[in-house]
């Protein structure tokens, strides 16, 4: 196995415990052969560490160094990662060093690993305070463990923002450090990718700059551009998106708050990125991931809140973006589960505490009560697996073809995978509601109106369509309304 490094990664994002109706490992494997065949490159886990209960998302983890027994233990772990790589697929493994899981969490008892101080999901953890050594010495070995011994590609770093450290070397860049060294050992590409509410270029500029030196971070601004635009939703953090214009930002510039005000947060957030010198890889963007649907009261998808017209538009959107796109397990098929916030503490009084503090947070964003899922439900859990069996539906059967059409053009049709963000063009009608995106000899068109219009094209074929029967004229193209297209010449090897 050569390994996988970022640059033209299409990333599938799963949960092992609601991926398949068994919930393991051995389970998970007999699915990816369909995810081979899909196109993607990468496979990422939720976190596999151990937890107290029975199930859970798996940020609740409280034994950084042991794989979860209920979906199969190390060994299963590690039959896992050895099939993804026998066909080609990468392992990206979300890992979770900002926190201890509350329930089952006896870590402090050995030594100070937690400091004063708490961030959203705990007490913090003891980066830069009296003995901090070992600590920092706990979480890198870890990080080395799963990418030496059970053979991970890539580590995605939880909520870096949570890791509070004044140290002179921050322990981002003493792992990026590690992990460079390591993977000149082994001589495979390992790959850290940060999950980051700072946007912040710090977190992927290289230590020589001044930087924590690691490969990537998500981008949820992508996220919440296309989300707020294709749904109408501006509660909450969409609230400075759902403008075409916004959308131009972010597929030009990576991040929409670059040092400008946020509303939801009340503050100037953010820097820009040196979209010269940056490559769009470095961020990985999404429709939907666990977090923007599961951080939902009813932990509903994206086709419960949107047309099916606009979710067609939304893929087109994220598959041709210059950046590296993930796939919420389902999304591919527009999966009708829900999948919401789920946990299973023993303790009855940690059980009520997180049921009522689930209301009180989604409360104070505006969402009814009587809306919100209990997370402590057997239901909750079981009703997030997924019904392969609809793939078959027609309605399904469509989405799912579609993404398998656009998966096939990026991977043969390099400029629809080009990286350069300063070689994207992007032009925007907001009264009449367009969008013309140029990535090399292809024009990406979108018409998000509620009735067809003609768009300006440059000459060219069409080469997809979120609907049939679409032609050009020479200069321009009629768009039926909530559809996309995409035109140009096809490289020599065709499509």
């Amino acid at each position: 196995w050569p390994g996988h490094d970022l640059p033209d990664s299409v990333i599938y994002e799963l949960h092992i415990g609601t991926f398949t109706p068994t919930g393991t490992f051995d389970a998970a494997i007999e699915r990816l052969d369909y995810l081979a065949e899909l196109g993607v490159t990468h496979v990422e886990l939720l976190p596999v560490n151990d937890f107290n209960g029975e199930w859970n998302w798996g940020y609740d983890g409280v034994l950084w160094y042991a794989v979860h027994e209920a979906y199969g233990g190390p060994d299963g772990l590690k039959r896992l990662v050895d099939a993804c790589h026998a066909r080609g697929l990468a392992v990206v493994l979300d890992v979770v060093y900002n926190h201890l899981g509350a329930s089952g969490n006896y870590l402090p008892r050995f030594g100070p690993y937690l400091k004063t101080g708490r961030s959203t999901w705990g007490e913090l953890v003891n980066l830069d305070g009296e003995s901090a050594g070992p600590v920092r010495e706990y979480i890198i070995g870890n990080a080395l463990m799963w990418l030496s011994e059970f053979h991970i590609d890539a580590l995605r770093l939880d909520a870096v923002h949570a890791l509070r450290d004044s140290s002179e070397v921050h322990l981002l860049a003493e792992m990026s450090t590690r992990v460079k060294t390591l993977s000149a050992e082994i001589r495979r590409p390992l790959v850290l990718i940060a999950e980051s509410d700072l946007n912040d270029p710090i977190v992927f500029t290289d230590r020589s700059e001044g930087g924590y030196g690691l490969d990537g971070q998500w981008s949820d601004d992508v996220h919440h551009a296309l989300h707020a635009l294709l749904s109408g939703e501006r509660q909450a953090y969409y609230a400075d998106y759902g403008s075409l214009s916004a959308l131009a930002k972010v597929l030009t510039r990576a991040f929409f708050h670059d040092g400008i005000y946020s509303t939801f947060e009340g503050h100037i957030r953010g820097k820009p990125v040196d979209t010269r010198n940056t490559p769009g890889f470095r961020f990985v963007v999404c429709l939907q991931n666990h977090d923007q649907v599961g951080n939902r009261a009813a932990g509903d998808r994206l086709p419960r809140i949107t047309s099916p017209g606009m979710l067609k538009v939304g893929a087109t959107l994220l598959l041709t973006s210059p950046f590296t796109p993930m796939l919420w397990m389902g999304e591919e098929w527009a999966a009708s589960t829900p999948w919401p916030f789920f946990t299973s503490h023993p303790e009855p009084e940690m059980a009520e505490a997180t049921a009522t503090g689930r209301v009180k947070e989604f409360a104070e964003h505006g969402w009814n009560a009587d809306d919100v899922v209990n997370p402590q439900d057997p239901d909750a859990f079981t009703s997030a697996k997924l019904r392969w069996a609809e793939r078959d539906d027609p309605e399904h059967a469509e989405i799912l073809a579609l993404y398998r059409q656009l998966l096939r053009l990026r991977r043969e049709q390099p400029d629809l995978a080009d990286s350069r963000l300063d070689l994207v063009e992007v032009d925007v009608d907001e009264d009449a509601q367009w969008i013309v995106i140029r990535r090399g000899a292809f024009e990406v068109l979108a018409n998000l109106a509620d009735q067809a219009q003609d768009l300006p094209v440059a000459s060219g074929d069409v080469l997809f369509g979120t609907e049939p029967g679409l032609r050009t004229n020479g200069r321009t193209i009629t768009l039926p309304a909530r559809s996309a297209a995409i035109t140009g010449q096809i490289a020599s090897t065709g499509f």
